[in-house]
């Protein structure tokens, strides 16, 4: 008996490894799958995102509503894009770039043009109020966004169209969760306006 065996050529045969047709049609349906799963994973992404963008601007919203408490009726008549960047210049989701009234802050929910703008507004009278404004938002991040964001805003538009207004002689108005929902559009063209005092 030998101790050295000569394989067969059906042996050698089965260890050749894979063709460069088989590889390539592997190739084929993984690049396929790759690019049919990119917007559902990039959709999955910003909607894992909406928690933490809203808590950084709820501790914003709380911290402009501390400063300017005694400041009058109209506390909010010169805020802008200034506040906003130092407010939320260490932010780990959200993007700040620039200085003062030149400052830009990108939310990173859709877009890479995504804007957050923060503006005087108001409710009763011209700066009683002050609006954060998002631009360019993905349909993933929308409807979730409002709902965050509706416990520190006494006014919420999506899309040009209001779903929480203040109640009759200022209380708390009733957010409409359904029509906010309604409103989301496809893509990464949502704008929402949050007016807070």
């Amino acid at each position: 008996m030998s101790l050295f065996c000569v394989p067969s050529f059906r042996t050698l045969r089965r260890q050749q490894g894979f063709t460069l047709v088989e590889i390539a049609i592997v190739a084929a349906i993984i690049l396929i799958a790759a690019i049919l799963g990119i917007p559902a994973i990039n959709g999955y992404i910003i909607e894992n995102k909406v928690p933490s963008v809203g808590q950084e601007l709820q501790r914003f919203v709380a911290r402009s509503k501390s400063a300017t408490q005694g400041l009058g009726p109209t506390p909010y008549t010169g805020i802008g894009m200034a506040q906003l960047a130092n407010g939320l210049r260490s932010s780990s989701v959200l993007t700040v770039e620039g200085q003062g009234a030149n400052a830009t802050v990108r939310h990173g929910l859709g877009a890479t043009d995504g804007m957050l703008v923060l503006s005087p507004g108001g409710i009763t009278a011209a700066g009683d109020a002050f609006t954060l404004t998002f631009t360019r938002v993905n349909e993933a991040a929308c409807p979730g966004l409002a709902a965050v964001l509706q416990r520190v805003s006494e006014r919420i538009q999506i899309n040009g169209t209001t779903v929480k207004e203040p109640a009759v002689g200022g209380a708390i108005g009733i957010y409409d969760a359904t029509g906010a929902e309604a409103l989301c559009t496809g893509g990464d063209s949502n704008r929402f306006v949050f007016t807070a005092r």
